[in-house]
């Protein structure tokens, strides 16, 4: 029976439908024996069925005879810190992140926290699928390891110069998802070493019932709760994390949300600042303020193809010291190559301490630079006939077209990347322009009307 919850490169599905204990279980197993691996790391969101899908995991690698470290309830990213300290062979972390309530999913990863190539994620499938698993083997165990996160909050707090922070307030909303004691030891850490950053905390403690609404503050609809709080208790900043807390979203003192694309540019120049003429990763979708501001800077803008497990193999095979997508992922060469959702928001707050602006004045400059329209969901019948029409009717203006993801193309004083979604069954649209949002606007209602046919 095919197995439906495999994605482009993570495992999700629908409880009952795709994605139960006995999948779960099978999937588990399956990553033993293709990885070949002896000891696994393993970590699961606050989600209600987590913790029943996380003793189905331990069971298929104890089958396998696995040693696997337990992290309990930690974020994706506690799970490949913990798999390179460790120097486990793989890491699982039980999550659906941003997904409805009744999803969950898996997020593995191999030796030293490196994405399965997709050969071996095809394996893992195949073998789940087929059930034709090893004799099951003796001297799996359980280990619990959550004296992990000191050593994790560590590594994290070695990105910043705490004496460059300068005093803040910030809002911090973690939706009831895994982030709030992660976020805690953080805040320890920092007040140890004299760090004069003060939090208002909001929805802090999990709660896989989600009272507050799913945690996906990239949803327009979700915001006004962070930007309304941030108002509220006198900010400077507004920090708000998905489930799994492998993405944080930022908004400025105004409540005024901080769209992903610019956060990109934030952090490339406060990498660069420090490391010049480094490397730096983007994905195709909105490239013109990064590029812009990583040459300013002495660096070296490289385009990636969207999703985790492209933009981590980029990282690797240029050695970049940073990468960035749109959508709240970025990656760090001295975090593994993996994305946090920790080390952005404190970048940022040392980056403002350094230049003594607020966050609205670090990016006023961007967005009247480079206007953007934030990503735009389309649901289509037919996805390939509607990006044919954009094609059949633009594609002959552009003066540039790249295809690294989707379809980008190039006019000059305005430029749109249109692309199908790796996760959902969507088509996805992004338009910047150069120092004129109205030609955002217009290139916008453009390709609408050619998408919706």
């Amino acid at each position: 029976m095919g197995l439906t919850a495999f994605k482009a490169y993570d495992v999700r599905g629908r409880l009952g439908e795709e994605l139960n204990e006995d999948i779960v279980r099978r999937i588990a197993r399956a990553f033993a024996e293709v990885t070949g691996t002896t000891r696994v790391v393993l970590g699961r969101d606050c989600r209600e069925s987590s913790e029943l899908l996380a003793g189905a995991v331990v069971e298929g690698l104890l089958a396998a005879g696995v040693e696997v470290l337990d992290l309990g309830l930690a974020g994706t990213e506690e799970m490949y810190f913990a798999t390179s300290h460790l120097q486990a062979g793989g890491g699982i972390t039980v999550t659906a992140s941003h997904n409805p309530m009744d999803y969950n999913g898996l997020k593995l990863v191999g030796a030293g926290s490196v994405p399965l190539a997709q050969a071996g994620f095809d394996a893992v499938k195949a073998l789940a699928e087929s059930e034709r698993f090893a004799a099951a083997r003796p001297g799996g165990r359980v280990v619990a390891v959550p004296a992990v996160r000191s050593a994790y909050v560590d590594r994290v707090l070695g990105f910043v110069d705490v004496g460059a922070l300068r005093p803040l307030k910030i809002l911090v909303n973690c939706g009831n998802g895994a982030a709030g004691p992660t976020f805690d030891a953080l805040a320890e850490g920092l007040a140890a070493k004299g760090a004069p950053l003060q939090f208002e905390r909001m929805f802090h403690d999990p709660d896989g019932s989600f009272p507050n609404g799913i945690p996906n503050p990239l949803l327009e609809a979700n915001q006004p709760v962070t930007a309304d709080a941030v108002r509220a208790v006198g900010a400077d900043m507004g920090v708000a994390f998905d489930g799994d807390f492998d993405r944080c979203f930022l908004f400025d003192a105004t409540g005024a949300f901080v769209p992903g694309e610019y956060v990109v540019g934030l952090l490339a120049e406060a990498f660069l600042a420090k490391e010049p003429g480094a490397a730096v990763i983007h994905d195709p979708r909105v490239i013109w303020n990064t590029q812009d501001l990583v040459a300013r800077a002495g660096g070296r803008a490289v385009m990636a193809r969207t999703g985790h497990v492209f933009l981590k193999r980029a990282m690797r095979e240029t050695g970049a010291v940073y990468g960035g997508e749109m959508s709240a992922h970025h990656y760090f060469r001295d975090f593994m190559c993996c994305d946090s959702g920790m080390i952005p928001w404190l970048l940022v707050a040392e980056l403002m301490g350094r230049t003594g602006r607020p966050l609205a004045g670090l990016l006023a400059e961007m967005r009247a630079a480079f206007p953007s329209s934030g990503e735009i969901n389309f649901r289509v019948g037919d996805a390939r006939a509607a990006v044919a029409r954009v094609e059949a009717a633009l594609a002959g203006r552009a003066v540039a077209r790249d295809d690294t993801d989707g379809m980008s193309l190039d006019f000059g004083d305005w430029r749109l990347n249109l692309r199908s979604s790796n996760t959902e069954p969507l088509l996805r649209l992004n338009v910047e322009a150069r120092g004129d949002a109205a030609l955002v606007e217009a290139g916008v209602a453009l390709v609408r009307r050619l998408i919706e046919g």
